[in-house]
């Protein structure tokens, strides 16, 4: 039955509209307005407006939670039996809905006036999630990580929804690009986005994008980029302009032997979101990746160190770029990270979030290697900057320290070693020789403790760094 007010598109239930610099967003609305033809079979209220001419369309937006205005009622263009109605300066906030109701000749307040809604809208901030597996979320294992009102998502359905694990399920999909062969679980992101929301006062949208296993050569429009174009699609689709990427990949390099390319590949990925979206500060928010439990060997080691390294000069090397760390967190299985780890790393990158572009005063940024200085014929100092406390190695004993050396001659472990505040002294088994470098958590499972600041972040890892003379 259409009569009344109809709503054909520009809002879905529990969308969210991203804002722009001023805190508001513009809603575009359009429908129809149909009269109701003479029927016995309509109630006697409906059939009173057959033949008499509609004078009005109306819209407004309200908030669900007492029903006040938003938007005051507002009127809408129409003809015929169209219309369409622009809502500038809807604020940051929500949930809202979106009422509609028309007036027609000789309206006698009995009569019907009908007009579609849609509920549980909201102005906010949208974060699109990009990457494998680790971005898409496959942990199973039980956490308290209940949904909120605020935080909503966009389905591969095509849909706004609740958002609630896991984020990328892809029941009615339409936007296949990224269709999983596995069942996703649960990801760092409704932990991040719960915790902007609250601390922001506004709602958060999310829209998963991230497919398991996915190389960079897959997100490159250089090499391949397949799921760059069905991450546009599904923007352009959910009319969405992001606040930032959210980007957890990398592991895949490491088994593709390709993590030599990986910056100057990484580069060319996020030049090209920038330029798609032509915003060309778009932020990434991104994480190095975690331990692989899987036997390796030294080949994998160094491609694991080398995307890892590359992940921690694109943060100071691409601008708008950020990176947490994750080698510390617990695993879920033999490669992904745990729900109770997913929870930790979502709390890093909302904190990295909340600093950088909200100006709240948290210390997001881990420690990482500031130099390394020959001290001695078998010795090098490492000085870590961002040390807020004391360095902790956790005690472990020298051959599970997982930082190393290595010359002309190889890869050595130290034999012993000494902490300061905020220095690692290492002692070798002989001396170095020539032109040193050192690495740090860099192997694929770089080992059971992760120096960290102690009562705040691990140590970011590193690989290839060149030992200096005293």
């Amino acid at each position: 039955m259409d009569f009344g007010v109809t709503i054909t598109s520009g809002a879905r239930p529990w969308q969210i509209f991203q804002q722009s610099e001023d805190g508001t967003a513009a809603i575009h609305l359009k429908g129809r307005c149909s009269r109701v033809r003479l029927s016995q079979e309509l109630p006697l209220s409906f059939q009173r407006i057959t033949d008499r001419p509609v004078t009005a369309v109306k819209v407004r937006v309200a908030l669900e939670e007492t029903g006040e205005d938003i938007i005051p009622w507002t009127m809408c263009r129409f003809s015929d039996e169209s219309w369409e109605a622009d809502l500038s300066g809807v604020p940051a906030g929500g949930p809202y809905r979106i009422e509609t109701y028309m007036e027609y000749e000789g309206w006698d307040g009995l009569s019907c006036t009908r007009g579609d809604m849609v509920h549980h809208i909201g102005v906010g901030d949208i974060y699109v999630i990009a990457g494998q597996s680790n971005a898409a979320g496959r942990a199973k294992g039980p956490v308290a990580d209940m949904p909120d009102l605020n935080v909503h998502v966009l389905r591969s359905s095509g849909e706004w929804d609740l958002a609630t694990h896991p984020l990328g399920e892809t029941t009615a999909a339409v936007h296949v690009g990224h269709y999983e062969n596995h069942n996703p679980g649960h990801s760092p992101w409704l932990h991040f986005a719960k915790r902007l929301s609250r601390e922001l006062g506004y709602p958060i949208g999310l829209v998963p994008c991230a497919y398991g296993g996915a190389p960079l050569r897959w997100w490159n429009p250089e090499e391949n980029g397949a799921l760059l174009r069905n991450m546009m699609e599904m923007l352009e689709d959910g009319a969405v302009r992001p606040r930032a990427v959210l980007w957890v990949q990398g592991e895949a390099e490491g088994f593709e032997d390709s993590a030599e390319t990986y910056l100057q590949r990484f580069s060319s990925f996020v030049g090209a979101v920038r330029r798609e979206l032509n915003d060309p500060g778009l932020p990434f928010v991104t994480v190095q990746i975690n331990r692989c439990m899987t036997e390796g060997n030294e080949k994998l080691d160094r491609q694991w160190g080398m995307v890892r390294e590359a992940q921690r000069r694109a943060w100071h090397t691409l601008g708008n770029v950020l990176l947490v760390p994750s080698e510390d967190v617990a695993l879920y299985d033999f490669i992904h990270n745990s729900a109770q780890g997913n929870l930790v790393i979502g709390e890093r990158c909302a904190r990295a979030v909340l600093a950088e572009y909200f100006g709240k005063r948290y210390d997001w940024k881990a420690p990482e290697i500031e130099s390394a200085v020959k001290t001695g014929p078998d010795t090098v100092r490492i000085r870590f900057s961002r040390i807020r406390n004391w360095l902790n190695p956790y005690d472990v004993t020298a051959d599970r320290l997982p930082v190393e050396a290595e010359d002309g001659e190889g890869l050595m472990r130290p034999v012993s070693y000494q902490t300061g505040r905020d220095t690692l002294t290492l002692t070798f088994g002989r001396p170095l020789r020539g032109s040193a470098r050192v690495h740090g958590m860099w192997r694929m499972d770089p080992g059971p403790a992760v120096p960290c600041d102690c009562m705040r972040l691990p140590v970011l890892a590193w690989y290839d760094f060149p030992v200096s003379e005293a």
